[in-house]
This record gives structure tokens, C-alpha cells and sequence, in this order.
């Protein structure tokens, strides 16, 4: 059984190109898969279920065509798209999953998680998660017009940018402590996630057995995916 995992793919109408090289990724690699793991940021912002994006309907409705197909898609809140909700399911046909979360693949417990509760060493970020999550600040979001969302989250991702800009880089990967404790918490080896964009597969040693920490890439320059197949992980690139 063919599982593949995807992350940051940060789809916008201004990634014309990475819209494009995501749905011929669906129609091909995905569709030959048994199931497809989302873990966060698909899309570069998500103002609430009424988004009619054309560009972000393109993407549900390829992804409702793969679930049709039998292929099962899955897919986590990210920092850019928390507010994904039931009536994105309901159109992408894609089951939402907490995060973190433990996945049973190949007889092996699998944590798979976004990545940005693992970033703690960037207190402001975290301050900020933890505002935006509760559901009290989320139900007061929604109920504003969409025009309003849509202002708010433009100055939010600007934000977002003049913080990455002024914010030392090791500060806004993951803090090795806290990839120690989900360890430790769930009893998993093997973890996944996205959020940092820096792809790669990281042998580590917890409580004296080995573990490994894999990173997915982010689709700005080029698409990237993780296949495994059998116990075998291996990273992919997708040229643009």
C-alpha cells in the first residue's frame, strides 16, 4: 500500500505555476496511491468555508475526483490554513485530522503532525498560535464579512513576512526538546511534518532507541512529496 505525504503547499492565485504542477500531481502521482496525507498549510490562506476562491475550488474539486476514485485523502490544520473546517471536507472530500496525530502505517506508530508546535523557541509565533486556535477567537473571525477576513489575513501574511525577515532562521525551526517530548508523549519513532521548509530526514536517538524525524518541503520553487511503501520513506522532488 502507496501512502504519500505532502506539506506547505501554500497554494494562491499569485502560484499560478504551483497550482498547476499540485493538480497534475493529484491527477498522476496521487492517483496511483492507496492514500494522501496533507499535513498543513495547502493553501496560503483559508478565511473560513465560504471561500470562493476559483483557484482553491480547482484544488477541492481535484481532490473530491481523488477521493472518488478511492483514493483516501487526509489533511491537518496548518498555520496558514487553521480554519479549514467541515464544509472543506465536504467539498474536497478530504476527513480533517487533529493534530497531532498517531497513524498506524505498515504495523508502525507514525506521528504525524504541521511542525509549528514543535517551533518553540519563537515566542511571538507561539504567543500567537495559541490566540488564534482557541475557538472563541475563531467563531468572532467568522462571523465578520469575507471582505474583512480576506483584509485581515493580507495584513497577517504581511506580518508573517516582516517576521521571517527580522527573526534569526534556528529560531523558527523545530526546538530539539520538543521533538523529544512528542516522542516520548506518544511513544512514536518516526515523525513527520512540514511548516519549516527545510526538507530533509533526521536520525536521533530517544530514551536510547533510534527514531527518525522526516521533513517535507514546501512547493514555492519546486513540488516535493514523501512516499513510503512497504516501511520504506523516501523524499521526492518535483522540478517546476
Amino acid at each position: 500500500m502507496r501512502r504519500l505525504f505532502v506539506s506547505d503547499v501554500h497554494l494562491d492565485a499569485e502560484r499560478a505555476d504551483a497550482t498547476e504542477q499540485f493538480l497534475a500531481f493529484l491527477g498522476a502521482e496521487a492517483a496511483r496511491a492507496a492514500a494522501l496525507y496533507i499535513l498543513g498549510d495547502l493553501f496560503e490562506a483559508w478565511v473560513g468555508d465560504d471561500d470562493r476562491d476559483p483557484g482553491n475550488e480547482r484544488i477541492c474539486r481535484a481532490l473530491r475526483a481523488l477521493t472518488e476514485r478511492g483514493v483516501a485523502c487526509f489533511a491537518l490544520h496548518g498555520n496558514r490554513d487553521f480554519l479549514l473546517g467541515a464544509g472543506f471536507g465536504a467539498r474536497s472530500g478530504c476527513r480533517l485530522l487533529s493534530d497531532p496525530v498517531i497513524a498506524e502505517l505498515d504495523g508502525e506508530r507514525v506521528l504525524l503532525t504541521h511542525g509549528d508546535a514543535l517551533c518553540t523557541d519563537d515566542d511571538s509565533y507561539q504567543e500567537l498560535r495559541s490566540i488564534v486556535r482557541q475557538g472563541e477567537w475563531q467563531r468572532r473571525f467568522l462571523a465578520l464579512p469575507r471582505s474583512s477576513r480576506e483584509l485581515l489575513a493580507d495584513e497577517a501574511r504581511a506580518g508573517s513576512r516582516r517576521h521571517i525577515a527580522r527573526t534569526v532562521p534556528y529560531i523558527m525551526d523545530v526546538n530539539v526538546a520538543a521533538v523529544t517530548a512528542a516522542f516520548r508523549a506518544t511513544r512514536a519513532r518516526r515523525m513527520i511534518h512540514g511548516h519549516t521548509h527545510r526538507p530533509g530526514v533526521h536520525a536521533l536517538e530517544v530514551d536510547g532507541e533510534p527514531a527518525e524525524r522526516i521533513v517535507l518541503g514546501a512547493w514555492y520553487e519546486q513540488g516535493s512529496y514523501l512516499s513510503c511503501e512497504r516501511g520504506r520513506y523516501e523524499l521526492r522532488s518535483l522540478p517546476r
